[in-house]
């Protein structure tokens, strides 16, 4: 199944989406949640039920009363996540940015999935994405793939934790790369260059939707993974592509390490972190390093940005810079006043 958010009327109304016609669930029956926060809280209860829906729909789509996807605004499936992790699973993409930046492979990196907790109400959906000009200081893109979690849970083993994703969704975690390596250097982790814009859409996919495409994970990992291209265009120019089948970390290892000690609730957000190629960052370091003339790429204003995976979609935003003069770097203070 394949859940869509779109506005009307200034809130967020959760949809099934067949074969591009949203079918609002608030039409289809009282008992169903008309928002996606509602839905996933009660999942255990009403999955059922919209799956029953969905295929009925699909059947025979005349009996039900459809709205053609293009006459909507999109929101993120998940517009109002309750928390949102980004994880780091990607051995190919980790590997390549240390040694595009002369350092070995960090060993710990094969002993436990790490992630960290980024804004969740910085959250975006396809359209058009405003950001400060600070942020155009090396602005990038990352092209990821994000799980939502469909039922409480702590301390969740590995070998059950796939059974708390409630669907996929594709995953832009846009970052300000110069606000983010100079905080990076005092050590506490992604702050500003991180905390602005999490893109998500254009659609949530529940598990079943996948099951076509499951693959074993690597030797040595838990959890269920599945052969998914990812691909990103900027400016109709392809410029990364992947395939969420090299994830080292298995999504159920990562729950298993977020849910230590702490409740995940129905809504929470993890993201796999970048495929390998799925950033500037990482392919203009890999372009300098084998040439010395090669010219790095960061997002402009107005580029379009289109992120595609397997059975997930196609996610499309144009990036905007506000019109403001006013800039958090330039309020940093000069080394030589504090000595």
């Amino acid at each position: 199944m394949k859940l869509v958010s779109f506005l009307i009327d200034d809130e967020d109304q959760l949809a099934i989406l067949v074969d591009e016609t949203l079918y609002p669930t608030i039409d289809l029956d009282e008992k169903l949640p008309d928002n996606m926060q509602d839905f996933l809280w009660e999942a255990e209860v009403v999955l059922d039920l919209a799956k029953g829906y969905d295929l009925k729909i699909k059947e025979d789509s005349s009996k039900f009363k459809g709205v053609p996807l293009d006459s909507v605004e999109l929101l993120s499936p998940v517009p109002h996540p309750t928390s949102c992790r980004d994880a780091y699973a990607f051995r190919q993409h980790v590997e390549a940015a240390r040694r595009n930046r002369g350092v070995e492979m960090i060993p710990e990196f094969d002993q436990f999935p790490v992630f960290y907790n980024t804004n969740h109400l910085a959250i975006d959906g396809p359209g058009d994405i405003v950001c400060m000009p600070d942020h155009f200081q090396k602005l990038d893109f990352e092209l990821e793939i994000a799980i939502v979690i469909g039922q409480m849970g702590k301390n969740i083993p590995a070998t059950e934790a796939s059974d708390y994703i409630a669907g996929y969704m594709i995953y832009n975690d846009l970052s300000a790369r110069v606000m983010q390596m100079e905080e990076m250097k005092l050590n506490l982790g992604p702050a500003k260059g991180k905390d602005f814009s999490n893109i998500f859409g254009p659609m949530m996919v529940t598990p079943d939707e996948l099951e076509q495409y499951k693959v074993e994970p690597k030797d040595g990992h838990i959890g269920h993974n599945y052969d998914l291209d990812m691909k990103c265009w900027v400016n109709e120019k392809e410029v990364s592509q992947g395939n969420m089948k090299d994830m080292d970390w298995t999504f159920a290892e990562i729950i298993e390490r977020c849910s230590y000690g702490i409740d995940l609730h129905p809504g929470d957000v993890i993201g796999s972190g970048t495929v390998g190629t799925g950033c500037f960052l990482e392919l203009n370091g890999t372009g300098l390093r084998l040439n010395k003339n090669y010219e790095p790429q960061w997002l402009q204003n107005k580029d379009v940005v289109e992120m595609e995976i397997t059975g997930l979609g196609r996610l499309k935003n144009t990036i905007l810079m506000a019109e403001t003069e006013y800039s958090i770097l330039a309020l940093k203070k000069d080394i030589a006043e504090t000595n």
